[in-house]
């Protein structure tokens, strides 16, 4: 069941736009997945994760990429590689990711609200 979040609880996550600029095998993952490099521009800068989106994406299909991401969530420890932010999808039932992304281009950090 999903709970209801009060508006500043909402506002407290900083979802941000940015633009895929490394996309590598993650080997060492437990599940298939992508070690990420995200540009967020100048504010926020550059941000690694990883991404079990491998199903739907290929890593020419993902570079230069816009997509959308939870950016203040702490760092997270994923095997020897350090996660910095959350990229968001939608999880089908197999497990498949659709990333959310912009419909045009726009600046990289920009906020969504």
């Amino acid at each position: 069941m999903e709970t209801n979040l009060t508006w500043s609880e909402f506002e407290k996550v900083a979802m941000h736009v940015g633009t895929i600029i490394a996309v590598n095998d993650f080997p060492e993952a437990r599940k298939p997945a992508y070690q990420l490099t995200i540009d967020f521009g100048k504010e926020i800068g550059v941000r690694k994760t990883s991404a079990q989106i491998t199903k739907r994406y290929t890593k020419e299909q993902l570079l230069n990429r816009q997509i959308v991401a939870v950016v203040n969530f702490p760092k997270k420890q994923i095997g020897k590689f350090m996660s910095e932010c959350l990229v968001l999808g939608a999880v089908g039932q197999e497990g498949d990711v659709i990333l959310l992304a912009p419909d045009f281009k726009v600046e990289n950090g920009l906020r969504i609200g």
